[in-house]
């Protein structure tokens, strides 16, 4: 008597398994964001600011957009800019601040994006989320401590 086993199939490599996470709640973050009227920039622009506390030096907020969304000086300035213009965030003596139209956006696309994910995560142990993300961290840390390599491009070649 013969019995047919589905094959076991490999454990992902960690930056595949990562990316394959990011690619698919990205997709369902763009829906979200489409909804809302809001481009991927100025959510993450938000994001940003709200790691930082809700508020920063005008120039360390530039700094930070250039560091975690890989802008360069310019296109920092810029969504610092289109924020402020848009009403999300307001400067005053230097500094940049989240507004109350910033903060409600922000937590009308968490509360939408949480809509789709929560039936997802919640056949997931909260341990095992708990664990996820604490490794998730660590890695970002690491990772951020190696010396970016320079890309090449069409120009550079």
């Amino acid at each position: 008597m013969t019995s047919t086993q589905e094959s076991a199939r490999p454990v992902l490599p960690i930056g595949q398994a990562v990316g394959q996470a990011e690619a698919s709640l990205t997709r369902l973050l763009t829906g979200v964001l489409a909804e809302s009227g809001t481009s991927r920039e100025t959510y993450l622009g938000l994001q940003r600011l709200t790691a930082l506390g809700g508020h920063a030096t005008r120039e360390a907020y530039e700094r930070d957009l250039s560091d975690w969304l890989q802008l360069d000086g310019p296109a920092a300035r810029r969504l610092a800019g289109d924020l402020v213009a848009a009403g999300l965030a307001a400067t005053e003596g230097g500094e940049i601040r989240l507004t109350a139209p910033g903060q409600a956006l922000r937590e009308e696309i968490l509360a939408a994006s949480a809509k789709i994910t929560g039936s997802m995560l919640a056949t997931i142990e909260r341990d095992d989320l708990e664990t996820t993300v604490r490794a998730l961290n660590e890695i970002t840390r690491r990772a951020r401590e190696i010396p970016a390599r320079p890309t090449t491009t069409e120009e550079t070649r």
